[in-house]
């Protein structure tokens, strides 16, 4: 595992995070997984570069953001961090290909066109494809029916799947039917990861067969009010 000096980051921040960190990983322990078999993505979404810092500095590498503007911000200004950048964000054509230059993973593909886009452009992101257990019309995702299809075409582009991802509605019922959905349509396709579980659900996920988390409160505490662009 890769870690940096604290001198990289603001050191209350640091050991806030580090505290934060041990209290996610007992979490996790709990549930009867390793914590070591778990990627945490470290959600920075409304806080500044001092988080993305933060979480560097306590080995956490892999860090997800929402909105472009943020991203492509806090990517420049941490370029001296060797760090796996996750959008985590609603994607929209006309900035695919911004979100493509800074992220290497990018985690909510639900929709043919975006695939199309994705494949014309000069990089080759990680994808996840986002599922909707929701059937929310304000929710993103693809609704599980339209998924093989979705993972059938990213292949027939040459473009890596990594796996399937999804957020669950509130309450402990919804996130146990959409985490079981989502992890048995994962094997059903071959696929290698599930990205299902935040910082209010995560005891679940582990338990249903999460290979990763994306944590942003339960790390760095209450966010603040964000105008997306």
């Amino acid at each position: 595992m890769t870690t940096f000096p604290a001198s990289f980051a603001d050191h209350e921040l640091v050991a806030r995070v580090s505290q934060n960190l041990a209290t996610l990983r007992a979490r996790i322990a709990a549930t009867g997984r390793n914590p070591a078999t778990i990627r945490i993505v470290a959600v920075t979404k409304t806080f500044g570069v001092e988080a993305v810092r933060a979480a560097a500095a306590n080995g956490l590498v892999d860090v997800g953001e929402n909105y472009v503007d943020e991203l492509e911000t806090k990517y420049a200004q941490s370029r001296d961090l060797d760090l796996s950048w996750h959008f985590l964000g609603p994607l929209q054509s006309n900035k695919i290909a911004r979100v493509a230059t800074c992220a290497g993973v990018l985690c909510t593909v639900s929709r043919l066109k975006e695939l199309e886009k994705i494949a014309s452009g000069p990089q080759r992101p990680v994808l996840y494809v986002q599922v909707d257990y929701t059937g929310g019309v304000t929710r993103n995702g693809a609704p599980a029916t339209e998924v093989p299809a979705l993972v059938q075409r990213a292949g027939d582009l040459e473009l890596d799947v990594r796996g399937l991802m999804t957020v669950a509605a509130p309450g402990r019922t919804a996130a146990r039917s959409a985490f079981t959905n989502l992890a048995a349509l994962r094997a059903d396709l071959g696929l290698a990861e599930c990205s299902m579980g935040m910082s209010d659900d995560l005891e679940i996920a582990c338990e249903l067969g999460t290979s990763e988390l994306r944590i942003g409160r339960a790390l760095f505490g209450e966010r603040v009010a964000h105008v997306a662009s």
